[in-house]
Formats: structure tokens, C-alpha cells, sequence
């Protein structure tokens, strides 16, 4: 089963892929760790790009990609049977998202291994760069591209499922990990 879970930053989109990858014994394709090298410095999309065809190359029966990156999507989706669209309320997105903020501020955890990118006090709260910011700049735009794809004729090979709660989520990984020998 090859997996792309997308939805807004904060959203859980990491924690149900990790989820959903061991429940169906795959690899966990981030594409956060990817796309950041260190100083929040962005790889060029033509090595990104190559980097994520040699993960998704590594597993050719199955993988669970965790993230949007919309560049992508002709890399991505051409192969992936589901898309699982975390679209959960602004609100709870936006809590969830300042949550984990302060979590790994207060941690100093490393985003992605080797790039010593962490979150700070400044960066999260008062610059201009802020994923909060981000989350809530995206959460509208998301719910649009989103939507616009799941009618989109080119993309009919693919089953989505959009996820409106918090209890669908662990549905959906008991559900799986039942069809899972």
C-alpha cells in the first residue's frame, strides 16, 4: 500500500504516517527530512526530487510519505493508492500546533536528524518565518487544494480519505492494522 498523508502544519500528519508505517510495515517517507538541511537551509528541488524517487524506489510495494509539499504531487501521486487528508478544525490545528512548538522548544529535540534545525522562543513566536504562522496562513488554501483534487479526473486512481476528527484517525489505523496479516 503506498500511503501520502497531507494536511496542515500541526495537523499530525508525522505522528499518524509513523502510525500507519509500522502498522503496515513500510517505510516512513518524510519529506520534511528530505527537503530541510541544516540552518533551515531548503534542498533544490531537483535533488529533492531525487531524493524522494530514491525513498519511494527503496520500498516499490509500499510506503507511507508524510507531508504536502505540492511540487511533489507529480512525483508522489502518480503511484499512491490513498491519500489521507488530516483536515481537522482550524482550532484544533492551531492548538496542536502551538503544543508541539512548545514542547520542542522547551526539549531543544532536533527536527531531522544531522541538520541541528530546532525550534526557538524567536522563531516560533516573532518571526515572520513562524510555522505558526504558516499553519495559519495554509489551513484555508489547504482545504481548497484538497478539495479541488479529490474531483480532479487525474487523480482518480486514488482513494482519499479525509479525516475530519481525532477519534478517525485512530479508526483508521485499527482498521488497517486489521486488514494487516
Amino acid at each position: 500500500m503506498k500511503i501520502n498523508v497531507v494536511g496542515t502544519s500541526g495537523s499530525g500528519k508525522s505522528t499518524l504516517a509513523r502510525k500507519l508505517a509500522s502498522v503496515l510495515d513500510v517505510p516512513h517517507i518524510q519529506l520534511d527530512q528530505l527537503y530541510w538541511q541544516a540552518d533551515w537551509q531548503g534542498t533544490p528541488d531537483d535533488e529533492f526530487f531525487a531524493r524522494l524517487r530514491r525513498a519511494m524506489a527503496a520500498s516499490p510495494d509500499g510506503w507511507v510519505i508524510d507531508g504536502n509539499f505540492d511540487r511533489t504531487r507529480h512525483i508522489k501521486w502518480p503511484e499512491a493508492d490513498i491519500v489521507i487528508w488530516l483536515d481537522l478544525g482550524f482550532w484544533r490545528v492551531l492548538g496542536q500546533s502551538v503544543r508541539r512548538a512548545i514542547e520542542r522548544i522547551v526539549t531543544r529535540e532536533e527536527l531531522w536528524p544531522g541538520t541541528g534545525n530546532r525550534e526557538s522562543f524567536r522563531q516560533t513566536f516573532l518571526s515572520r518565518r513562524s510555522i505558526l504562522l504558516w499553519s495559519l496562513g495554509t489551513w484555508r488554501q489547504n482545504r481548497r487544494r484538497y478539495l479541488d483534487a479529490m474531483i480532479d479526473p487525474a487523480y482518480r486512481h486514488i482513494r482519499f480519505v479525509r479525516l475530519t476528527h481525532r477519534h478517525e484517525l485512530a479508526t483508521l489505523v485499527a482498521a488497517l492494522d486489521q486488514r494487516n496479516p
